[in-house]
């Protein structure tokens, strides 16, 4: 049995949403991506991931309107959220509050401390 974690990565830049993968894909995680909220509603549903790495600031659905939607789903209201985002921790105060988020990285942010920071949620 594959004991690999796997991590949606919803993010709308294609340069980073590429970064994202390689690298964790190289720690040995699977990685599935989406490109905006409303795709990673549905990836979230079908793939029922480990951990969450969601951005914000998206075309067609944001990452606020993303994460509440999600919190709706039973089979994955629970997964653990990580927000990349370049607003201030203090901005998105009422996302640790109301949707139960388990951490945030500022961007930009350094790929080592990241997926650290992962690896903490995960508890591996």
């Amino acid at each position: 049995m594959d004991d690999k974690k796997k991590i949606l990565v919803i993010e709308d830049e294609e340069d980073t949403q590429k970064l994202l993968k390689i690298t964790l894909e190289r720690r040995n995680f699977i990685v599935i991506t989406a490109s905006d909220g409303e795709a990673g509603i549905k990836a979230a549903e079908l793939e029922a991931p480990d951990l969450i790495l969601m951005d914000i600031m998206m075309p067609k659905m944001d990452g606020y309107s993303c994460l509440k939607e999600i919190r709706k789903i039973d089979k994955i209201k629970d997964t653990p959220v990580l927000i990349l985002s370049a607003k201030e921790e203090e901005a998105l105060k009422d996302l640790f509050t109301f949707q139960k988020i388990s951490g945030y990285v500022e961007k930009p942010f350094e790929l080592d401390s990241l997926v650290v920071k992962i690896k903490e949620i995960l508890k591996i």
